[in-house]
Order: C-alpha cells, then sequence, then structure tokens
C-alpha cells in the first residue's frame, strides 16, 4: 500500500473550497496536454516567483509594523490593517495559482481577474495623501507591479489559449 502525501489527504478538503470559490465551473479542468505544456509550466514557475516576493513582502510590511510599534511608534490602524489584507490576498491568490496549476479553470480566471483588479485598488489607495507612511506606500506600489507581471503572465496568447471558457 503507498502513503499518500499530504496534499492528497487534504483533497476533499480542497474540492470543498473549489466548489465554494467556483461555483459551477469548479469540477472544470483543462486537457493534460495544456496542463504540462511548457509554457503552461514556465507560467505557473513564473507566477509563483513573483508570489512568493509578494509574500515575503506582505511579512516584510508585518514585521515592520511589529518593529515600530515595539519601539514605541504608534501605528495607525489602516496600516496595521493594510499589512495583515495583503498577506491574507496573497496567501489566496497562491491557492488560486496552485489549483489553477493543477487545471482548474475557476482558479485560473480568478487568479487573472484579481492580478488586474488588486493593482488597480492598491494603486488608488496609495495615492490618498496621508492614509499610509512613505515606505507603505512604496511596498504598495511594488505589490501592484509584482501583481501586474502575474497578470501579465496569465494574459498570454498562450495561457489564454491553454484556459479556454467552459461551455
Amino acid at each position: 500500500m503507498t502513503q499518500r502525501g499530504l496534499g492528497d489527504r487534504l483533497e476533499p478538503l480542497f474540492r470543498r473550497l473549489d466548489r465554494i470559490a467556483g461555483g459551477r465551473t469548479a469540477a472544470y479542468t483543462i486537457p493534460e496536454e495544456m496542463r504540462e505544456h511548457p509554457s503552461t509550466r514556465r507560467a505557473f514557475v513564473a507566477i509563483a516567483w513573483l508570489l512568493a516576493v509578494e509574500v515575503l513582502l506582505g511579512l516584510g510590511a508585518v514585521v515592520v509594523v511589529i518593529v515600530l510599534t515595539a519601539r514605541g511608534s504608534t501605528v495607525p490602524w489602516a496600516v496595521w490593517m493594510r499589512s495583515g489584507v495583503v498577506l491574507a490576498i496573497t496567501v489566496t491568490l497562491f491557492y488560486f495559482a496552485w489549483r489553477a496549476q493543477r487545471g482548474y479553470y475557476w482558479a485560473y480566471s480568478r487568479l487573472k481577474l484579481f492580478s488586474k483588479i488588486f493593482p488597480v485598488v492598491t494603486l488608488v489607495i496609495a495615492a490618498i495623501p496621508g492614509l499610509y507612511p512613505l515606505w507603505m506606500v512604496t511596498e504598495q506600489i511594488v505589490f501592484s507591479l509584482i501583481l501586474i507581471g502575474v497578470s501579465d503572465y496569465l494574459s498570454s496568447d498562450h495561457m489564454r489559449a491553454a484556459f479556454p471558457k467552459p461551455s
């Protein structure tokens, strides 16, 4: 008997999450040959690296907020909220990327949508004078640029062809 990995044992939980996030197309996957295509695999490797940088950026923001607070600085609520939200968003995007890599159309479409929307929202919020300190505005700009990179990979001709809309 073979020993199943943690991912295999948790797959029923992931499928439930997929049904919530993916709705009626939750079970639809792209063909194996498109999942395994070298261009698809390269795109997801690049996306994983970009999202890993996003996680580090989010963790860095949380650490900065904690250090500033520990040193006695008053950190506005908006800064605390933003640092936590960025980290949560990035973890969610990682989940979408992982499921999309496994061929789930719903995950690809959510990742593509959010990688286009979040940079716009982030940059608009960063432009509000006095809401965030300069270091956080800079973090938001970098966050947005990285997500634009993710969106660029997802919007390539190959990826659009690999993930056709379910009919």
